[in-house]
């Protein structure tokens, strides 16, 4: 599974706007985020859809962002894990 190019990314704008949003998360590059300095959630793409892996305890944990409900529920997980 590759990393999210331009054209993927531009299907995600408004999920990427409402990330950005988060004081909490730097922008490093289109796409990535890093949260204390540390490498924190990133996007993929796929024949069968987009990604998103987001940092856990025990690594990174993979998300589809296909829909609405799929990017409302990373967005949760996002601010629980932002305020750890």
């Amino acid at each position: 599974m590759k990393h999210a190019g331009a054209a993927a990314l531009r299907r995600l704008e408004g999920l990427l706007e409402e990330i950005r949003a988060r004081p909490a998360l730097r922008e490093r590059r289109p796409g990535i985020f890093y949260h204390k300095s540390k490498a924190f959630l990133h996007f993929h793409e796929d024949p069968v859809g987009l990604f998103a892996d987001l940092r856990g305890a025990a690594g990174f944990e993979r998300f589809p962002v296909n829909c609405e409900a799929e990017r409302r529920r990373l967005l949760d997980r996002i601010d629980v894990r932002i305020q750890k």
